[in-house]
């Protein structure tokens, strides 16, 4: 059944090596399997697949999203290695130094090589 089988995100990159430089060298993931259509990256004991296809970086919402512990250790080793962080100031969505903050959540986006939307979040509790 469809509910017992994990699922993972699968991305999107126009330039496939450019992607696996940043996945790998800019975010520290470990590449579990690699072929010239596809890499796949292992992060927290799950895999994802990132795939050449022209169409990357064209998605306007966020594509996959990391649950993390502590966003702004996360963001501060991140931000390190040259990753930047959106802003974002929408009904509904604000956020301050890269962060937003809503009930029980702080998350913070940002993209990849391709211009894929990314995020991280961390839960808290009350």
């Amino acid at each position: 059944m469809l509910a017992d089988a994990p699922v993972y995100a699968v991305i999107p990159a126009s330039d496939l090596e450019r992607a696996t430089d940043f996945y790998r060298d800019t975010l520290g993931l470990k590449l579990a399997v690699q072929s010239e259509e596809e890499v796949r990256f292992e992060s927290g004991g799950t895999l994802f697949s990132v795939y050449r296809t022209p169409s990357g970086g064209k998605a306007a919402h966020t594509l996959a999203s990391w649950k993390v512990s502590d966003l702004d250790a996360e963001m501060a080793d991140l931000r390190s290695r040259g990753v930047v962080f959106e802003d974002y100031d929408l009904p509904g969505l604000k956020t301050v130094n890269g962060v937003a903050e809503a009930e029980g959540m702080r998350c913070g986006w940002f993209k990849d090589s391709e211009g894929n939307t990314l995020c991280m979040a961390e839960e808290r509790t009350p």
